[in-house]
């Protein structure tokens, strides 16, 4: 297009030439007492080379009135790009982990620059992966100063005071991070878990219902959650003596985390207070259709602490019979068996339990060895085997027989089983044998799962220790006594 144009200006100029060689005409021109006689074509030649000399002059002047401020402007642009370099190597730097690269570049990039906020962040990243917790916090705190990086460094100094346990610090942080933008993920669930972990459960609540909201966790993730505080929520009533208001917050509790033993025993020992007996219990055999658990079990033996063994085996067969085929349920039925000392149930129902579904196992951790053979190396035939089974069952054979030597086969057994189920905390892997809100080791919300522990490479088992009992009394379940330096401990 652009040939067709100049030749299009060619062939103009051509026929306008040609029209004034044909055509010459004649121009008089008087000024002061001047005549100038020439033609057409020789004056319009005239003025345009008039022109082109004007416009040479006016550029010259103003290439040497323009000279220092292009000069000027060059010069700024070669620091800027000079400085985005610096920038840009210096980031390099920092995801390299180098900390002396990084506040080289740091300091050019800060000199080329007119612009702090860039500089600021990485002389704080710099100063961190350096070690210099002090000289990032200053980072840090001077982006606050400025409103296009303030939220950014509400997120340094926030991490900072994780890492240093200054919970307090890291709350108010976490509560401006989210008066600022109220939208971003980290900040709102920061609040939460800085107010789950602090026990501030009215605060907590507040901040998981805008987390929720703006879904930021998965709704099923929210109701648990939901469930756990108002379970908190209940205890402190309680503990205040408002007893409507726990029970009606147990009972919310219980709905909304109905595979969790402890909130559903919280709920029943409410009711049991209130004299409600009946209610207790069916809250307790709803929750064993779908979650059997030891805990559960306890409760419903607190309701009747004063009748007799067997009618006490009477309650708790209608206590199985919600879920036969549960392990639970064979074990809760031998433990009153035993207590009743009707030695043949007692064995059926732990016979029962071993030769059934074992418990299900966790993950092991790549890298640890392989667990040992279920039920002791007896095969199949003690799946189901664990050291709380195997206990039972030893003071089964002392109770019934009187056979020390079929008790310490049990006893060995029980040092070769797999761990019973107890709550294992899915945030660090510490274990406990009680359910809390917060793990006993990391402080994590709403992180204890029960579960089988994963084995070690060791492939040893827990030691187990026993009370003698005597075959006319009832004995209470025995208790584990884990190893010194195992997490469930305490």
């Amino acid at each position: 297009m652009r040939a067709i144009f100049a030749l299009i200006m060619i062939a103009a100029l051509a026929a306008a030439a040609v029209f004034l060689a044909d055509n010459p005409g004649r121009v008089e021109i008087m000024w002061q007492g001047w005549q100038l006689d020439t033609s057409v074509g020789v004056l319009i030649t005239a003025a345009a080379l008039a022109a082109l000399c004007v416009a040479l002059v006016l550029r010259l002047l103003s290439l040497l009135l323009g000279s220092p401020r292009s000069l000027l402007r060059r010069r700024r642009e070669r620091r800027r790009r000079a400085g985005y370099q610096a920038l840009t190597r210096g980031m390099v730097a920092v995801a390299a982990g180098d900390p002396q690269e990084a506040r080289r570049y740091a300091r050019r990039a800060e000199v080329l620059l007119a612009e702090p906020p860039l500089t600021l962040l990485l002389s704080a990243q710099a100063a961190q992966i350096g070690g210099d917790e002090l000289a990032a916090k200053k980072f840090f705190t001077a982006m606050l100063d400025r409103p296009e990086t303030e939220f950014l460094g509400l997120r340094g100094l926030l991490n900072q005071a994780l890492r240093e346990g200054d919970r307090d610090t890291a709350r108010h942080l976490a509560e401006r991070a989210v008066a600022l933008r109220a939208n971003t993920a980290w900040a709102a669930s920061s609040l939460f878990d800085l107010e789950a972990r602090d026990r501030r459960w009215e605060a907590a609540r507040d901040a998981l219902e805008k987390v929720a909201r703006r879904r930021f966790i998965a709704p099923e993730i929210a109701r648990h959650h939901r469930g756990v505080i108002l379970y908190e929520l209940s205890r402190d009533a309680a503990a205040q003596r408002d007893r409507q208001r726990a029970l009606a917050l147990a009972g919310e509790a219980r709905s909304l985390t109905p595979e969790l033993a402890t909130p559903v025993a919280h709920y029943a020992r409410l009711l049991l207070a209130e004299g409600k007996a009946g209610r207790a219990a069916k809250a307790i055999e709803g929750a064993w259709r779908t979650a059997p658990h030891p805990e559960l079990a306890q409760a419903y033996g607190e309701m009747w602490t004063d009748e007799a063994p067997l009618a006490r085996v009477a309650r708790f067969e209608r206590l199985a019979a919600q879920n036969p085929a549960a392990r639970e349920s064979h074990l809760a039925l031998a433990e009153a068996a035993l207590a009743a000392q009707l030695w043949g149930e007692a064995r059926r129902h732990l016979e029962r339990a071993l030769t059934g579904e074992p418990p299900p196992l966790a993950p092991l951790p790549a890298g640890l060895g392989t667990p040992p053979p279920r039920g002791g190396g007896e095969g199949a035939s003690l799946a189901g085997a664990t050291p709380r089974l195997c206990l039972m069952m030893a003071r089964l054979e002392e109770a019934e027989h009187g056979d020390p030597a079929l008790m310490r086969e049990w006893l060995d057994r029980a040092a070769r089983a797999l761990p019973d189920p107890r709550y294992v905390c899915a945030s660090c892997g510490g274990e406990s044998t009680e359910w809390r809100s917060l793990c006993p080791r990391c402080g994590a919300f709403d992180a204890l799962a029960w579960r089988t522990p994963a084995w070690s490479g060791s492939g040893g088992a827990l030691p187990v220790t026993i009370e003698a009992s005597r075959p006319t009394e009832p004995t209470p379940t025995p208790q584990m006594a884990l190893p010194a330096g195992d997490p469930a401990r305490g």
